[in-house]
């Protein structure tokens, strides 16, 4: 079976990829299909929009985390349905640093040989577009741009535009969206906001994929999407799932609107490896789940529910009681500030956390240590991300962080026994081994 895909970049940031990413998903259900969706780099939060509002498989490809080969394997093993829609990320051209290809939308592009449609933001501009359309084709050295869709501008004019760009540089143009302010997603320092933060966040996604439907060539993406080659990809990753079926490995991953950043691939990679995912909450629930034998603390936004993880002392109690026995933890970001003895915020108040680790965070008003990085752990490497307001005066020196540019490099996480605790955000395809050495350690727990 081959895998129907299609890729929807831009020119830059703010331009409206995830708006139409969206609005494109809900307009192939319409049609009656069963559409998948990737997002290219390191978010978590567009994917949320696409599984928990609109219910659409979604995951996470990038090409500074993973080799072509791998790349190619996970997008493979996670594709299904009828065809995929990957968002891409930034400007087209725009990997790390914002001056390299690799980790761009492009790269992915050309690694999953994927044809692309730019959506180009036509606001406030007309001939000029076809000038900004034709550098990026210039570009093109694979030539993998197909298309483009024209964002916030009138069908009308929209229509104007298209015969001038199908004339002049030869491709497609599959329709205009029209600006429409209500529809808009709202942003703030950490990125957009989580699709449950936002009013009538169904009514807005409705009116997208309408709009969508209304101005763009759905058939014409459809017929784009069935032009690709087969992708041929060996099996690495998943490939012991057969082997570990039996382990019978209970992980409790805390879930809830503070801890909800989850890579779907580290998840599954867990899975395959005979992990069940038990599923609690440190904002409600006021006790760990049962028979468990490691404990998963992801990302999020623990520092808009202090009062909250604060007040629920009984859980807090637990994960310290189970950290103190030994069990195998992961916690990565929030779920780090989380086991520190607090945690300050904007307005310098402080509130009490579980108190594993020793040390504060607080609020910084800036990006720390933001970007790509990779670890040097034991005796292998895994590369990351980090992207926080906050710091902390115990971040960790178990391992060393690297930048993928330049010298610039650091001491993180805490290595506790079996434990890994720190800021960067692990993507665990990157290194397999450090999956394995987490799975036997939970093996190797005794206590609950």
């Amino acid at each position: 079976m081959n895998c129907y895909r299609i890729m929807l970049a831009a020119n830059k940031s703010g331009s409206g990829k995830t708006t139409i990413t969206c609005g494109l998903l809900g307009a192939l259900k319409e049609r009656g299909l069963n559409p998948c969706s990737f997002k290219c780099g390191p978010d978590y939060i567009d994917p949320m929009f696409h599984r928990n509002v609109l219910g659409i498989p979604s995951g996470n490809l990038d090409t500074f985390f993973t080799e072509d080969d791998v790349t190619r394997e996970l997008f493979k093993n996670e594709f299904s349905g009828d065809i995929a829609v990957i968002e891409g990320v930034m400007g087209l051209f725009d990997g790390i640093g914002g001056v390299e290809l690799t980790g761009s939308s492009y790269d992915l592009a050309r690694v999953l040989k994927t044809p692309i449609i730019l959506v180009i933001d036509a606001k406030g501009a007309g001939r000029s577009v076809l000038a900004e359309i034709r550098g990026f084709l210039d570009y093109d050295s694979e030539h993998l741009i197909k298309g483009v869709i024209l964002n916030r501008t009138s069908k009308a004019f929209g229509v104007k535009l298209a015969d001038l760009i199908e004339e002049e540089l030869h491709i497609k143009c599959f329709g205009t969206v029209a600006e429409e302010k209500n529809v808009e997603l709202s942003s703030r320092h950490l990125g957009l906001y989580l699709p449950q933060e936002i009013d009538d966040i169904n009514k807005k996604l409705e009116k997208q994929k309408n709009l969508v439907l209304d101005g763009v060539d759905i058939d014409g993406i459809i017929e784009l999407s069935k032009t690709v080659p087969e992708i041929k990809a060996a099996s690495k990753i998943f490939v012991q799932q057969s082997k570990a079926s039996d382990n019978k490995l209970r992980l409790g991953v805390a879930r809830d609107e503070a801890f909800c950043f989850y890579y779907r691939e580290n998840l599954a990679m867990l899975q395959a490896r005979g992990v069940e995912l038990v599923e609690f909450s440190p904002l409600r629930d006021h006790h760990l789940p049962e028979n468990i034998s490691g404990i998963l603390l992801g990302g999020g936004y623990p520092e808009n529910y202090l009062s909250a993880l604060q007040g629920n002392t009984q859980i807090k109690a637990e994960i310290k009681k189970a950290m103190d026995r030994g069990i195998p933890m992961l916690a990565e970001c929030g779920g780090f500030m989380y086991l520190l003895d607090n945690i300050k915020n904007e307005q310098d108040k402080t509130y009490n956390m579980i108190g594993a680790i020793n040390g504060s965070a607080y609020w910084t008003g800036k990006l720390v240590r933001f970007g790509y990085v990779t670890i040097e752990a034991e005796g292998f490497e895994i590369k990351g991300h980090e992207f926080h307001y906050y710091d902390t005066d115990n971040n960790g020196s178990s391992f060393t962080a690297k930048k993928p540019t330049g010298n610039r490099s650091w001491q993180c996480i805490h290595k506790v026994g079996p434990s890994y605790i720190g800021f960067p955000h692990l993507y665990y395809p990157s290194a397999p081994v450090f999956v394995d050495k987490f799975v036997e350690a939970m093996k190797n727990y005794g206590g609950n």
